[in-house]
């Protein structure tokens, strides 16, 4: 199983790519990763830690390596414009060949419409099933929504400012 989520986010996908990438101020608005540990400004290559808090509360780490940060880009010929950030887990059960996973985190906004976040887990190893693959998809679930929230508030904030 692949944990993933997917919303519509009423803001433009500048300000979403700009939301994701700071990363000092993730614990503000993402329920499920409290804090991200990286070097800033956020680049391919980098370490990334991530906090993660659990439905039920519980809590923990997880080393990741920041391998793609992508846009965001605008195809001339339909005007739609992605971006991609994605990162592959590296704990111990990965370099033991046991989970290995790469989170990816896609944004794709067609002209005068909503900002679409995407976000799936690629599992793959014999204990994929110790990794929880359903408590990700709800921690996927519950970032998903936060950033909707952040990134909405961000975009009125631009409108006004």
């Amino acid at each position: 199983m692949n944990p993933s989520a997917r919303i519509e986010i009423d803001a433009p996908l500048a300000v979403v790519w700009d939301v994701m990438l700071d990363t000092e101020r993730s614990g503000e608005w993402n329920p499920f990763v409290e804090r991200a540990e990286t070097p800033q400004p956020p680049a391919v290559g980098n370490p990334i830690v991530l906090h993660v808090v659990w439905a039920n509360g519980g809590r923990t780490r997880s080393p990741e390596r920041i391998t793609a940060l992508e846009g965001p880009l605008t195809d001339p010929a339909s005007g739609t414009t992605t971006a991609l950030m994605s990162y592959a887990y590296e704990g111990l059960p990965s370099r033991l060949g046991l989970v290995r996973g790469v989170r990816h985190q896609r944004l794709i906004q067609s002209p005068g419409g909503p900002t679409s976040y995407e976000t799936v887990e690629e599992f793959r190893g014999p204990l994929i099933a110790l990794a929880g693959p359903g408590r990700v998809a709800d921690g996927f679930r519950r970032h998903a929504e936060g950033l909707k929230r952040r990134a909405e508030l961000e975009a009125a904030a631009r409108r006004e400012g």
